[in-house]
């Protein structure tokens, strides 16, 4: 509640580093209940998620790699290691798939020690496969990654073919010359049930004029 007030009117000014030791008080609390009461309960549920900003999707993969690892104890070590491997990478943004390949690199360096194993996603985004991060990576790290390769200096994007005016001409000859961008964009993106919808789509249209 804390946080959720933070920059609002009301604002609590209570200084959240300070709740830190509580919520580790009670996690330890709540573990010793459940083993007492013989009690399951949800090992996902911790407040610093706000404290490192992780998506919730995260939560349930990060905790599901270490419970595979029979480590799930380490998951708060996890979620500290968060900030650290995004600040290495240069802070990708945490979206898939560079969301998934963040959380593997922090578990990796819990259950492993920092950076003794490096996958080769993280390389790619050392390699600027993934795009520009917004951050700068250090010359030691990507050396460490990638030693002396060269880093990609454009967009990967520009490597695909252009898609929207190969789309617009597919559509023509299919009958649908003027289409809007919305049906171009469903065509580029589902071409095989784009058609068929378009043609139901159209069938409706003039039952409805007719009637």
């Amino acid at each position: 509640m804390v946080m959720a007030l933070q920059g609002s009117i009301y604002d609590t000014d209570i200084d959240t580093e300070k709740l830190w030791p509580i919520v580790n008080h009670f996690k330890d609390v709540r573990r010793q209940i459940a083993s007492e009461f013989n009690l399951t309960l949800p090992s996902q549920i911790n407040p610093a998620v706000r404290k490192y900003q992780i998506p919730g999707g995260m939560l349930t993969n990060l905790y599901n790699q270490l419970k595979s690892q029979g480590a799930e104890d380490r998951f708060d070590e996890v979620l500290a290691e968060m900030p650290n491997v995004r600040r290495d990478l240069g802070y990708p943004p945490l979206v898939t798939p560079t969301s998934q390949i963040t959380g593997s690199a922090a578990a990796l360096n819990v259950l492993f020690g920092r950076y003794k194993m490096i996958t080769n996603e993280v390389r790619d985004i050392v390699r600027g496969k993934y795009g520009r991060v917004p951050g700068e990576i250090t010359d030691d790290f990507r050396k460490l990654c990638i030693g002396d390769e060269p880093v990609i200096d454009h967009r990967p994007a520009d490597d695909l073919e252009p898609e929207v005016e190969k789309a617009k001409a597919e559509l023509a000859a299919a009958g649908y010359p003027d289409a809007p961008m919305e049906d171009v964009l469903s065509y580029a993106l589902f071409p095989e049930v784009a058609l068929p919808f378009f043609a139901k789509r159209n069938e409706r249209r003039k039952q409805e004029v007719t009637a």
